[in-house]
């Protein structure tokens, strides 16, 4: 046989079959549909492109902050309600619908449609509905404003408030929510970093694009207080609350409370003032004066509340939430928003409008998982304050016996030149030093922040005074005290 011819014809047969082969297979290309058009009732809100991935329209491009999303609780939303019946009343927070936007009609995504690719909070629960985006015939949408209003019509407050979720209500009381005015501190460049909303968010270089970023940045009055979208990002993929910062960290640099709760917890020889927001460098142990002759070993003193057995630090006793209940039921939550270690409250345990009570109308209950019961942690925070405010008259009165009228004179800026109280003359003294300690015993909170650090710092700033100033000799051993709180 011709092996040479033979395999010319398998090579041609071969030919002839992938020839064949090519001609009669097509492979044919069909574009694929961006979304599925939204049903009657959705508003344009578009939900899931797929529900069992949990992929929104949305993610399809914005891939890296749905990758985030899916770790939040927002995308396990609608898993956490079980009975039909608690799905047709909480189904406009837990879904897409116009709740927590500025569409501001009641019926829209899942409530309009009852389909399930509006199930948990996506992305258009906030951003607000996507096909004018997708469409791009109504250009990008404003998102969400970050701000939540104080009448609570858009933003996070329309779903985070209630009786068992009230977030917002007790923000809207603290501090927190407090709208700064132009004359201070919203007036001040140097106050503006803590004490406005649009500045914060600006020095911790947040990826924050919200609706009154034009309005509101230097515009007198026009202020954000900090909201929500402050502490929390709602891209977050941190799983503690979404925060922007840890609070389990103990570091001014890194801890989100401390990021603004620190300045001036030590000495500024440039300014007469005193302590101001000092509860980071206390809780630490590192705040206020620390005397030449410090009689310690080490550069902190740390208590409790800032060790390990209080892991959250600042959080863990100004952000505690409860139960309230009333013969036995449960009829409501604290969510601890109203930052309040120890609000008011009314006989139910619930936290009132007015938090100017006196003790026993207080709770305590932020206490009580690491002190037993409300009563021993309100003996023990009466013991400490009762024990430093008697320190403190021993300062007060070592400091009167080197100038009597130093309170009102260093107050007033006028104390006479050559005095050791006259900030003015560039010289920070022993007894400028001793009343820096003074007004941080006296300033609210510091006692319980760490009451060893304080009482430490009265005691070692007599004895610097009594010294520096000829008076005498102070007739106690803080080393002696210090090691008296080893003992078991």
């Amino acid at each position: 046989m011709n092996m040479k011819a033979f395999g010319g014809g398998v090579v041609a047969v071969l030919s002839i079959v992938l020839l064949a082969a090519c001609v009669e297979k097509e492979i044919v290309y069909r574009d694929r549909p961006l979304f599925e058009p939204p049903p009657n009732g959705a508003a344009s809100f578009l939900g899931y492109s797929d529900e069992g991935r949990k992929l929104t329209v949305c993610g399809n491009c914005h891939a890296e902050v749905q990758k985030d999303w899916e770790k939040t609780p927002h995308a396990s939303a609608w898993a956490a309600l079980d009975e039909t019946t608690v799905k047709d009343t909480c189904a406009g927070c837990h879904s897409v619908s116009s709740l927590g936007n500025y569409v501001g009609d009641s019926i829209a995504g899942y409530v309009g449609t009852k389909d399930s690719r509006y199930a948990d909070v996506q992305c258009e629960s906030c951003h607000g509905p996507g096909l004018p985006h997708v469409q791009n015939t109504g250009g990008v949408q404003p998102l969400a404003p970050l701000n939540v209003k104080l009448d609570m019509s858009t933003g996070c407050g329309e779903c985070h408030r209630g009786a068992f979720a009230p977030f917002v209500e007790e923000w809207a009381t603290s501090a927190h929510g407090a709208v700064p005015n132009q004359a201070y501190p919203g007036g001040r460049a140097e106050c503006q970093e803590c004490h406005t909303g649009e500045n914060a968010l600006e020095a911790w270089r947040a990826n924050a694009n919200y609706a009154e970023r034009d309005t509101v940045l230097n515009v007198a009055g026009k202020h954000l207080p900090i909201t929500c979208g402050v502490c929390h990002d709602p891209h977050s993929a941190n799983g503690t609350a979404q925060l922007r910062f840890p609070v389990d960290v103990p570091s001014e640099e890194t801890n989100l409370c401390m990021k603004c709760h620190h300045k001036r917890g030590t000495p500024d020889p440039t300014t007469f003032r005193g302590p101001h927001s000092p509860e980071g460098p206390t809780l630490l142990g590192y705040g206020g004066w620390w005397p030449p002759n410090m009689d310690f070993p080490g550069d902190t003193i740390i208590a409790t509340h800032g060790t390990a057995r209080n892991p959250k630090l600042c959080a863990g006793c100004h952000v505690n939430s409860y139960d309230i209940t009333v013969g036995g039921k449960v009829v409501g939550k604290t969510t601890g928003h109203l930052f309040n270690a120890t609000p008011c409250v009314d006989a139910n345990g619930v936290p009132t409008k007015d938090q100017n009570c006196e003790l026993p109308q207080r709770s305590f209950r932020s206490c009580t998982s690491c002190h037993g019961t409300e009563n021993t942690a309100r003996a023990l925070m009466v013991a400490a304050e009762a024990d430093i405010e008697r320190i403190t008259a021993q300062l007060a009165a070592a400091l009167e016996r080197v100038q009597p009228n130093w309170r009102t004179c260093y107050a007033a800026g006028n104390c006479p030149a050559g005095s050791p109280f006259n900030y003015r003359d560039g010289k920070y003294t022993t007894a400028e030093g001793a009343v820096f300690n003074y007004e941080l015993a006296r300033y609210p909170g510091s006692v319980v922040h760490n009451p060893v650090l304080v009482k430490v710092l009265l005691l070692e700033s007599i004895d610097q005074v009594l010294e520096d100033y000829n008076l005498g000799t102070a007739s106690f051993s803080t080393r002696s005290y210090l090691q008296s709180l080893s003992r078991p």
